[in-house]
């Protein structure tokens, strides 16, 4: 995973898209700055975001994020824009390289996966991914149930032995 920002600087989660883990295969993140205006900034502070329905895709040599739904800002004074309006990625020119070669690839797609902040500024964690079928998904939710009865038997050997 790619990480920037200072050392030590307080990272706060602001949303999460859950359902990308069950619907993709997460190959490689990324940690993105995101610009925002000051009224969508107040918005997502106050956690007022769906990334449900978003995905991200390089054009121009640029990187911007879809369908990320920020809620208008109810005290902003001037006119609000779009809640789902395209937002721009701020990444880094050898990141973006690195994504062109990646989503090129037969069945890969850019998904956010979080938004936090980063100390002062707001980022989103894009991942590389590839769709999982139904039968991937019905494999992990065996394997996820088999580890828990694989976790109580161990508790209930540890109380009874």
């Amino acid at each position: 995973m790619t990480q920037r920002g200072k050392p030590g600087a307080r990272s706060r989660l602001i949303g999460s898209n859950r359902k990308a883990r069950h619907d993709y295969q997460i190959l490689e993140t990324f940690e993105a700055g995101l610009v925002l205006t000051g009224a969508e900034v107040k918005s997502v502070r106050a956690g007022r975001v769906n990334l449900k329905d978003g995905y991200a895709r390089v054009e121009d040599g640029e990187v911007y994020l879809y369908h990320m739904h920020i809620a208008p800002y109810d005290k902003a004074t001037h006119q609000p824009q779009d809640p789902d309006r395209r937002r721009k990625l701020l990444l880094r020119a050898s990141e973006i390289r690195k994504l062109i070669g990646k989503v090129t690839e037969r069945g890969l797609t850019l998904v956010p996966l979080d938004v936090h902040f980063s100390g002062p500024w707001a980022k989103v964690t894009v991942a590389v991914a590839r769709g999982k079928k139904t039968i991937d998904k019905r494999r992990d939710i065996a394997e996820r149930d088999a580890a828990r009865e694989i976790a109580r038997a161990r508790r209930r050997h540890e109380v009874d032995g």
